[in-house]
């Protein structure tokens, strides 16, 4: 497995329900199982709902909090990248208060939805994407195979149709 590069960056006085180490797991899972053979560089940003509604409104033009939002920077296929050159993947922010009360609802764990929002989130860098009912469930079933060889806290069985489907229609 290529050595990947993780950034980590935490918003003053916002705690992830993952450490350091959980997270470039978490991301790593993504990458093996997609057959991803070129180093990639990856930003992860845990911030609050303040900055993730902005981030939000400006990628996604949707002014509201949500729970990860991914922003794709370069493809690991891309012909112009030479070989062994890292692949600058993209950024991934998530919100750790959102997702907290989003597991509850779930009957999910904080940590248990954290890692599903860095799968979801790696998996949108990787050109993923969840806009219509196929590529909804082919990303969902994704996400299973993926969460299915992870340390989790059991909580995450089924990846119910994602949790982004209600944005995606507003």
């Amino acid at each position: 497995m290529p050595d990947n590069e993780y950034d980590l960056l935490l918003e003053d006085g916002v705690a992830c329900a993952l450490g350091e180490d959980e997270i470039r797991s978490a991301c790593d899972a993504v990458l093996a199982h997609e057959g991803v053979g070129r180093p990639c560089v990856v930003s992860v940003s845990v911030v609050g709902e303040a900055r993730i509604r902005e981030v939000n409104a400006e990628w996604r033009g949707v002014d509201a909090p949500t729970d990860v939002v991914s922003i794709e920077c370069e493809r690991p296929d891309d012909p112009s990248l030479a070989p062994g050159e890292p692949c600058e993947l993209g950024d991934i922010v998530i919100a750790p208060g959102y997702i907290g009360r989003q597991a509850a609802s779930f009957g999910t764990t904080p940590a248990d939805e954290t890692r599903l929002m860095l799968v979801h989130g790696m998996l949108h860098l990787l050109g993923h994407d969840h806009l219509d009912d196929a590529s909804a469930e082919a990303m969902e079933a994704l996400e299973e195979d993926i969460l299915a060889g992870m340390p989790t806290d059991g909580t995450v069985d089924r990846v119910v149709l994602t949790r982004h489907r209600e944005e995606d229609d507003a």
